[in-house]
């Protein structure tokens, strides 16, 4: 079962979600679905996935990041990324994604981009 932290920084009106552990397309995948779901359908504009605790992550869940972008691009939102390890940063590359998400390398440099 994945973990899944939230932090509200509202200074900014930003959310944080902090996943940890393997996304491999079952339950912690769902919870990472759906709680982006519930913060898009409470009006959430700006979000930063932080992926620092995140060590694995398949098409499934490469699927959910995909149609949240979509969401929030479609109601000029912004999602962002931060801290993908190394493994992460290659599959983003190598699946073009980081074309379409900005990522950046600590939280504190995605908060200063908004």
């Amino acid at each position: 079962m994945a973990n899944i932290k939230i932090e509200e920084i509202s200074d900014k009106g930003l959310v944080v979600v902090a996943p940890k552990g393997s996304f491999v397309g079952g339950d912690e995948t769902d919870d990472l679905r759906n709680t982006i779901k519930k913060l898009s359908d409470e009006g959430n504009v700006k979000m930063i996935i932080d992926l620092g605790g995140v060590n694995y992550l398949n098409s499934t869940a490469l699927g959910v990041l995909i149609s949240a972008h979509a969401n929030y691009s479609k109601r000029e939102g912004t999602i962002k990324l931060c801290q993908l390890n190394k493994n992460l940063e290659n599959l983003f590359v190598i699946t073009k994604l980081s074309l379409i998400f900005d990522s950046y390398p600590t939280l504190e440099e995605a908060i200063a981009s908004f």
